[in-house]
């Protein structure tokens, strides 16, 4: 992690495919100091289409995945079906697939996770992750923000027995923990100096050492995460990570009752785009989802128990929220 840490890279993986896209190659691809055997531009993490191109790879030792979570999400995968080595050279820190070691991939517009690989070594270059909008590397708090909500609906699920894992109240605190330390960060997150990239990226590595011992990530993931994928599956369409995920902490805050003005203070002061408004979402959009997502989760039978299997949301409360919202006209 630093300033120039990929430079030469390459030249010390043997024969090594690249999973990337056009921009991150533009961007990395004169540094590695040696050519891929071949480049593969990721357009889909769907497990079909990653299957397809599992066929097209040469006989190679490394894999590397450079770009933002979908190219590190499929070097992820190919590094776990074919067991070769994984490099992940993240481009943007929106998502923390880079620390995570299942792959995401899609199955019927679903979120996923399969297999599991940890890269080696995990290449972290503020310079290179600096060329990307700095939008983007702030929506990597989202999925670290995402703990405020998320261990809140792990405690309601195990006051009501229906805790799908054995209940850890130190894992919470840990968790809220890592939440309440990103404080003294905003700001740097803000304007993407060295200590802001740094702030997230040891923040997903201090929840990495939660997550990955408990066998589950229920203290990140919860009603703030169902929100985005209920938006996913009916409008089929892609969003930026962490801050549709930011979306859902702002209104699923608010259904918890769980200090949700002293999560909001944390997004906007770190300047995360999650109104509606930038996520190209209109009203009736969002409205249809919160009044849908009672539904969707018990259809889902695979996702975690949490507020949304027992509260009420009604039009009136949906209303109520979305006012102080904005949206796309």
């Amino acid at each position: 992690m630093g300033r120039g840490s990929l430079d030469g890279i390459g030249s010390e993986t043997g024969k090594f495919v690249v999973f990337t896209m056009d921009i991150p190659w533009k961007v990395t691809r004169d540094l590695l100091g040696a050519p891929p055997m071949m480049t593969i531009m990721v357009e889909s993490v769907d497990e079909k289409w990653l299957d397809e191109k599992i066929t097209l790879m040469p006989e190679c030792e490394t894999v590397i995945g450079i770009g933002g979570g979908q190219a590190v999400d499929a070097a992820k995968y190919m590094s776990w079906k074919r067991g070769i080595r994984l490099i992940s050279v993240p481009t943007i820190l929106s998502v923390d697939a880079f620390v995570t070691p299942a792959a995401g991939v899609r199955r019927n517009h679903m979120v996923t996770y399969v297999g599991k690989s940890t890269p080696d070594p995990l290449v972290i270059d503020f310079d290179v992750i600096r060329t990307a909008p700095p939008q983007l590397n702030i929506a990597g708090i989202g999925d670290l923000l995402s703990a405020h909500t998320g261990t809140f609906d792990w405690e309601h699920a195990n006051a009501r027995g229906r805790s799908e894992y054995p209940f850890s109240m130190d894992d919470i605190n840990s968790a809220r923990k890592i939440v309440n330390d990103l404080e003294d960060y905003l700001e740097e997150i803000r304007a993407n100096t060295d200590t802001g990239l740094q702030a997230i990226v040891e923040g997903y590595m201090k929840m990495n050492t939660i997550c990955i011992p408990a066998g589950h990530a229920r203290v990140e993931e919860g009603s703030e995460h169902y929100l985005f994928y209920e938006l996913e599956e009916r409008l089929k369409r892609p969003f930026i990570h962490g801050n549709i995920v930011g979306l859902g902490i702002y209104i699923m805050s608010r259904l918890q009752n769980n200090e949700p003005d002293k999560i909001t203070r944390m997004m906007d002061r770190a300047g995360l785009i999650y109104r509606p408004a930038n996520l190209g979402l209109k009203r009736e959009d969002v409205k249809v989802s919160l009044l849908n997502l009672r539904e969707f989760v018990e259809r889902h039978k695979e996702l975690w128990y949490t507020v949304l299997n027992d509260t009420l949301i009604s039009e009136s409360w949906v209303d109520k929220i979305l006012d102080n919202l904005q949206f796309e006209s």
